[in-house]
């Protein structure tokens, strides 16, 4: 593990819970790494396997996919949707060369602000023991 390694790692966040949850995380002031970059998408099965794959390519050292739980999706079935792609999702990142554990599926509600910090804590500690993205380059991340 490097010390001075800050991961860079983007989220892509469901606007209905995830983000909601992750607002408020923010506006009850909890304390958690700087390190994720939120997206907002309307459903987590809106992530297109391309938006993953590019954030590797781009840098990004993690990739978080959140949504509502299961059989609470506003949309009836986005996050079953999601889960099976990221069962896909996973094999994808390893025949880039990169660790499955650098993508990580959780799902957070709108009232649950201090899971969010708990899963963004837990993660950011995972992509510092798993260290920088080998195939990531320096660009716009």
């Amino acid at each position: 593990m490097m010390d001075d390694f800050e991961p860079r790692i983007i989220g892509f966040l469901c606007n209905w819970c995830s983000y909601a949850g992750a607002d408020l995380a923010g506006t009850s002031r909890l304390e958690m790494p700087p390190n994720l970059v939120p997206i907002k998408v309307m459903c987590s099965s809106r992530v297109d396997p391309e938006m993953v794959t590019d954030a590797f390519l781009r840098g990004a050292d993690g990739v978080l996919i959140a949504g509502c739980h299961p059989g609470d999706c506003h949309y009836d079935k986005g996050n079953y949707y999601a889960r099976r792609r990221f069962a896909v999702l996973k094999k994808v990142v390893e025949s880039l060369g990169l660790e499955a554990d650098r993508l990580r599926l959780s799902w957070i509600s709108a009232s649950e602000g201090p899971r969010f910090r708990q899963v963004v804590e837990e993660f950011t500690e995972k992509i510092r023991e798993i260290g920088p993205n080998p195939t990531g380059k320096e660009t716009l991340l």
